[in-house]
């Protein structure tokens, strides 16, 4: 009788390339997956912005007003998505992340959106559409402005009088301000203008 071969106990070792392999594209399409709903966009984003503050050290104001920069721009592309379509705004960062410097940038790239965003409403007084437009990027910092702060309160750096704290209050501030002024300059060429106030620019 001929027997059955035996059994060997030696272990079946795992190729470590096709684990890593695998594990990649395990990773890839759950990150795809997260992307098909606009929550899983956001949380990626989230999780993004918050890995990225992570792994730069906020322990003087300026790096705090890079990440408020990233989220402030962030948002306002997302609320001129709608008309403008997706990264409106080209959100390029700056070494300068001064709070003026900060704010100069969240005002100037946004604002420089207005003629596209006009020329989406021909039909409608352009000062309607100034002050619309300003309420919607105004809307949109806001927002992106509180991304940043839980996320900084998160990381235990917005004690009262300290300098990330003073430094995000300045360019809220300042961000404000400049929106305002923006508004008040562009009603004035309105009015100084007819012929302007009644047509759409061009984008």
């Amino acid at each position: 009788m001929i027997s059955a071969p035996q059994a060997t106990n030696t272990p079946v070792v795992a190729d470590p390339s096709y684990t890593a392999t695998k594990s990649s594209e395990a990773l890839e399409e759950a990150q795809k997956t997260a992307a098909t709903s606009s929550q899983g966009q956001q949380n990626l984003r989230n999780s993004q912005i918050l890995q990225a503050s992570l792994q730069i050290s906020i322990q003087a104001g300026n790096d705090s007003l890079a990440l408020l920069y990233r989220t402030a721009v962030d948002e306002i592309n997302n609320v001129l998505a709608p008309d403008l379509g997706p990264d409106a705004i080209h959100n390029a960062m700056s070494q300068d992340n001064s709070a003026q410097a900060t704010a100069g940038r969240i005002i100037g790239l946004s604002t420089a959106m207005f003629n596209a965003y006009a020329a989406r409403y021909p039909d409608k007084d352009m000062e309607v559409v100034a002050k619309d437009f300003v309420n919607v990027v105004r809307g949109g910092f806001e927002q992106g402005y509180k991304e940043a702060e839980d996320i900084l309160n998160s990381l235990g750096v917005l004690s009262a009088g300290s300098p990330v704290a003073e430094g995000i209050s300045q360019t809220y501030a300042l961000v404000q301000k400049g929106y305002d002024d923006w508004l008040a300059n562009k009603l004035a060429s309105l009015h100084s203008d007819p012929a302007q106030a009644s047509a759409a620019p061009q984008a």
